[in-house]
């Protein structure tokens, strides 16, 4: 990655990362392994949900190691790409029902001015 804000990841900051909590890494690694294996989603489906939730939580680093793997399990460009614009409208769809919250509290707010 080329924005300074973000690390590279590096084989140093894992081993700081297991060497400060191993046993709670190796619980998270066991994990992940469990969550990603096929089951009744495939992988590469459980892949292309991660590369969609990545987008939202837009986490660089689940970004990048998602779109990895789901190309190993056999995802194209196309599905990644699908996924992603489904993410983007799920994003955009929260912003969109959230109004309402807005809404009602300019209603609330002109109602107490006028009461």
């Amino acid at each position: 990655m080329t924005d300074t804000l973000y690390p590279p990841s590096s084989r140093e900051l894992a081993e700081k990362r297991r060497s400060l909590a191993p046993e709670t890494e190796k619980a998270f690694q066991a994990f992940s392994r469990q969550v990603f294996a096929d089951g009744a989603l495939p992988a590469k489906t459980k892949q292309l949900i991660a590369v969609a939730v990545a987008h939202v939580t837009q986490c660089p680093y689940c970004i990048k190691g998602h779109t990895k793997a789901a190309l190993r399990h056999g995802a194209t460009r196309q599905e990644l790409m699908e996924a992603i614009w489904v993410a983007a409208e799920m994003r955009a769809g929260g912003a969109y029902a959230h109004s309402a919250l807005a809404l009602t509290a300019m209603d609330e707010t002109e109602n107490q001015a006028k009461g």
